[in-house]
């Protein structure tokens, strides 16, 4: 009995050793999963990443744990957007929020909070949700529901929104569709009013990813295309915002951008909503940008501002620099 005591107490001492090594592994495991994007330096020689673990156990100790710091710096994308946008000049009054994705590498960062009006950005959304449905049902666009789309998107028409704004069940079908494109912070305008539907640039991030990238888009290829097609065509007054982070040497107009805009002028405060959501292509890489804003004193000081936002946002994620 007392032999087997001893055991026990002896397997008991050993314990801690092997759970501390299980815990240094789940940290570990988890600082990778947590967080969003991180641009890291190289280790040193021999360190194999940023963080390094070694145990050894000398005889009668317990394990030592040693840990390799990173030569360079390991820099939050978020910080690095806040960085670039210190640099943004943002009239007074005016709030801007910004994100930021790269699919292919997973670059992402995000600057600002809160729900914002879409105006005419939430089109995109409203035509997401209609082919949405018309999958469930099993069937094509009528005839009608292309030539709204087409002038809901390509002209930024009102009437066209409308129409199918009360297609798509209003507030309860964009919020359907919504749940299943995975917006978590965007809620359906009252009534008729669809521009007054509220939203967040990391899910109008979270809508592009729907339209531009095929992996975990409930959208089929055709309906992707087709929403991506008319966004390549915009009306030529309405071709700034995120367009302008977007290389100028393509071919053709829409060749190295996709965007839809949106702008309102606050009848209750005379200043000015302006919003700005697309895929732009720099330096061979595409990336989805949704700028929100509002306060600004005229549609011009907006434009200015989602432009500089697209474009410090798209350099974050191009900039490959530690």
């Amino acid at each position: 009995m007392a032999s087997s005591r001893a055991r026990r107490a002896r397997r008991a001492r050993r314990r801690p050793a092997r759970v501390r090594h299980a815990l240094i592994a789940l940290a570990v495991l988890g600082a990778t999963a947590a967080g969003a994007v991180y641009w890291q330096g190289h280790a040193g020689p021999g360190a194999g990443g940023a963080v390094s673990s070694s145990a050894s156990a000398p005889s009668g100790g317990e394990a030592a744990v040693e840990t390799v710091e990173p030569v360079g710096p390991v820099v939050d994308a978020d910080a690095r957007l806040a960085a670039a946008m210190a640099s943004v000049p943002v009239p007074d009054g005016a709030e801007v929020s910004v994100a930021v994705l790269d699919p292919d590498s997973g670059a992402g960062a995000a600057y600002g909070t809160g729900a914002f009006d879409t105006a005419s950005i939430v089109k995109v959304d409203i035509l997401a949700a209609l082919l949405l449905q018309a999958q469930d049902a099993g069937r094509s666009l009528t005839a009608a529901e292309r030539t709204y789309a087409t002038a809901m998107i390509e002209i930024s028409d009102n009437d066209s929104a409308s129409a199918l704004w009360r297609a798509i069940g209003t507030a309860e079908g964009l919020d359907a569709a919504n749940e299943r494109f995975g917006l978590t912070g965007t809620t359906g305008g009252d009534g008729p009013l669809w521009g007054l539907t509220r939203t967040t640039a990391a899910d109008q991030v979270a809508l592009l990813r729907q339209v531009f990238v095929t992996d975990g888009s409930v959208l089929s290829e055709a309906s992707r295309a087709y929403v991506r097609g008319l966004m390549e065509r915009i009306a030529d007054g309405q071709r700034w915002g995120v367009s302008a982070a977007a290389d100028t040497a393509g071919p053709t107009a829409g060749s190295t951008w996709a965007l839809k805009n949106g702008w309102l002028r606050r009848s209750t405060t005379g200043l000015w909503v302006v919003n700005s959501i697309g895929r732009v292509e720099t330096g061979g890489r595409g990336c989805l940008v949704a700028v929100v804003s509002r306060g600004s004193g005229t549609q011009a000081e907006g434009i200015a501002l989602t432009e500089a936002a697209a474009r410090a946002a798209v350099s974050v994620v191009t900039d490959d620099t530690p």
